[in-house]
């Protein structure tokens, strides 16, 4: 079993226990935040549903959110203003207690907005809500989608144990 399958076995289990529901929004990590949580046995007890929202198109179909409304506030991928609007709107779509994105450059180069390979931010939205940046310093884009996953996980499960 790797890390990632732990963190969602734990963040399941903590899930469930609670009584809560969480979607997903996730860019970089291409879907393994989802796929850890799922490959839980009962995952449909906590797990509403989510996307990858890796383009603007995605953007725009998955999420709602338009260009337009992005200029306007100033926003942009991987940033933690847009990984907290991300978070509170999967929740909200959803009816989810939880709301978790993640939105960064996974490599080998950096984002058109100038954040280099490693760069992610990532929010949680719910009873307890936090952003957080991580910057791996590595252009390998495998290992930074796996520790982009990993550090989610981690800022899911603290959320979960403090709230």
């Amino acid at each position: 079993m790797t890390d990632l399958q732990k963190l969602g076995a734990k963040a399941g289990a903590l899930l469930k226990e609670r009584g809560e529901t969480i979607a997903i929004a996730e860019s970089s990590t291409g879907g393994l935040i989802s796929a850890s949580l799922l490959s839980v046995p009962g995952a449909s007890a906590y797990f509403l549903g989510g996307g990858v929202v890796y383009t603007a198109a995605a953007r725009q179909a998955l999420v709602g959110i338009s260009q337009d409304y992005m200029d306007e506030r100033g926003l942009r991928g991987a940033m933690e203003p847009y990984a907290a609007l991300l978070a509170e709107r999967l929740k909200a779509s959803h009816g989810a207690v939880w709301g978790l994105s993640e939105t960064g450059a996974s490599g080998p180069s950096g984002n058109r907005y100038g954040d280099p390979a490693g760069h992610t931010a990532m929010a949680i939205s719910g009873p307890h809500c936090e952003t957080r940046v991580l910057q791996t310093g590595s252009e390998d884009r495998v290992a930074n989608m796996w520790a982009f996953a990993d550090a989610a996980f981690l800022l899911l499960v603290e959320a979960l144990e403090s709230a």
